[in-house]
Formats: structure tokens, C-alpha cells, sequence
């Protein structure tokens, strides 16, 4: 069975993978502190919580913190055997390199969305991920990623607007009542709603204008599911779109000879 590991600036998920259906996700904050012992410890005990006895055989990451890689490379030798694929470095095939200028590092979480929408869906696609950033990649005819947009995320917006304005409370987001807001709350969530709204639309607009076609637009992360109660934003819903993508590329690379 596979272990795949998205690690993102907040949280990192692990989902177990049987060659057909994700067995299970499990989700913790991340910290580049936890060691290889510490993730074993939390991973074993959830397993046993659900009564699942996988069989691991093999470890995909993909991480946006270069930090918390090399203790997750230990917690996949030492306990399960394996030297595990990361997403982004050489040793790692991709089944279309992106492209994009010349020196420029990808975000591995990209590059992984974009395998797991081409996969799914085909090519011409913008991808929004809501995570610490709101990103949107854009996957080309052929599955390539060639570009995208990187704007802050919502909850890191509204950590922002708390810590920085003394009056302003902490407000969790949620599609507020009306766009004219009679409390403080209610004028924080509007403006961060409808704002975000009005920037996904906007950007996805220019991107297909740019292109001068028209595009799919395929959302994920936690939030996208209450966006799309404001109006019709995306096209598709994906909730497991990255983890899917870490199975794509592990396959592709099970297939040249490299897991």
C-alpha cells in the first residue's frame, strides 16, 4: 500500500492508499520540531483508533516546508522500510515537466494538482487551492503546468486583519447574511467573503482572457466548498485532488522504473 504526505505550511495529511480507494485521512499541524518517533506515535495510534492495519509498502511526499522533509524521510525508512519519493527533487519524475522561466522552483503542491487535474479532467484547467495561499495554477493542453497566481489565504487574511487592527475581534469566515454588514463580525466576514469572491472570479477571468480561451476551473482545499455557495465559481469540486495527484505521479514513476 502507498502512504501518500501532503505537508503544507499549517497542517499535513497523510492518506493510505490501496490501489483503488484512499483507505483513510488523517490530518495534524505541521511542525518542522516533530520527529520521525512523534509521527509514528500519532500515525499508529489513529490507526488503531480506526481499526486499520495497512500494509505500507511504499511513501510519497510532497511538502511546501523544507524543513519537516528530512525527519518524514525517517519516519518512512524506520518504520516502514522505504525510501519515500519527494515531490520536487531530481529522483522524482514528473509525467510532464512544467514550464515555466528558466531557475524558477515550483511549489510541490502545485505540481502535484496540476498531475492530479490533468488526470482527472484532461488539460485547459485552472486549479484553485484554498490553503495558507490561495493559489491558482493553470494546466496546459497537455497537462503541463505553465504558470499561475499566488494570493494570500483567506484564514491568513483574517489572522491579519486581527493582529494588526487593535478594535478588530477574530472571526472564523462564513457566507455572511448580507454584503452590508451592522456589526463588526458581520462587516469582517463580508469583506473577506465577497472579497474573495470577487478576487477568484476576477483572476480566473483574466487567466482565461490572457489565454484567450475558455477554461475549466477545478476548486480544492477546506473552503472551496463555501465559496461555491456564493455563486457558481468553479466548474468542479475536488476535495482529494492533491493526494490524488501524489498517486499519479508515484504510479508514473513506478512505471519508469523509479519506486
Amino acid at each position: 500500500m502507498l502512504l501518500c504526505i501532503d505537508c503544507g505550511n499549517t497542517n499535513t495529511v497523510f492518506s493510505i492508499w490501496d490501489g483503488t480507494r484512499f483507505l483513510c485521512t488523517l490530518r495534524t499541524s505541521t511542525h518542522h520540531a516533530r520527529t520521525a518517533d512523534a509521527y509514528f506515535t500519532w500515525f499508529s495510534t489513529l490507526l488503531n483508533h480506526y481499526k486499520i492495519e495497512p500494509d505500507i509498502t511504499d511513501v510519497i511526499i510532497s511538502s511546501t516546508v523544507p524543513r519537516v522533509v528530512f525527519n518524514l524521510r525517517v519516519f518512512a525508512d524506520r518504520f516502514f522500510n522505504c525510501r519515500p519519493l519527494v515531490v520536487g527533487k531530481p529522483e522524482c519524475l514528473l509525467p510532464i515537466p512544467p514550464r515555466v522561466d528558466s531557475g524558477t522552483i515550483v511549489g510541490p503542491d502545485r505540481l502535484v494538482n496540476t498531475a492530479g487535474a490533468f488526470d482527472r479532467h484532461g488539460g485547459n484547467k485552472i486549479v484553485v487551492d484554498f490553503g495558507t495561499a490561495t493559489t491558482f495554477d493553470v494546466v496546459d493542453t497537455d497537462g503541463a503546468y505553465v504558470g499561475g497566481v499566488i494570493a494570500p489565504g483567506v484564514n491568513l487574511s483574517l489572522e491579519a486583519l486581527h493582529m494588526a487592527a487593535a478594535a478588530l475581534p477574530h472571526v472564523d469566515i462564513s457566507k455572511p447574511q448580507a454584503v452590508v454588514g451592522t456589526n463588526t463580525v458581520a462587516c469582517m466576514q463580508s469583506g473577506i467573503f465577497w472579497g474573495y469572491v470577487g478576487l477568484v472570479k476576477e483572476i480566473c477571468a483574466r487567466i482565461k482572457a490572457e489565454r484567450g480561451q475558455s477554461m475549466e476551473v477545478i476548486a480544492t482545499g477546506g473552503l472551496a466548498p463555501l465559496f461555491q455557495q456564493s455563486d457558481v465559481l468553479f466548474d468542479i469540486l475536488e476535495d482529494d485532488l492533491t493526494m490524488h495527484g501524489l498517486t499519479v505521479i508515484y504510479r508514473y514513476n513506478q512505471e519508469q522504473g523509479k519506486a
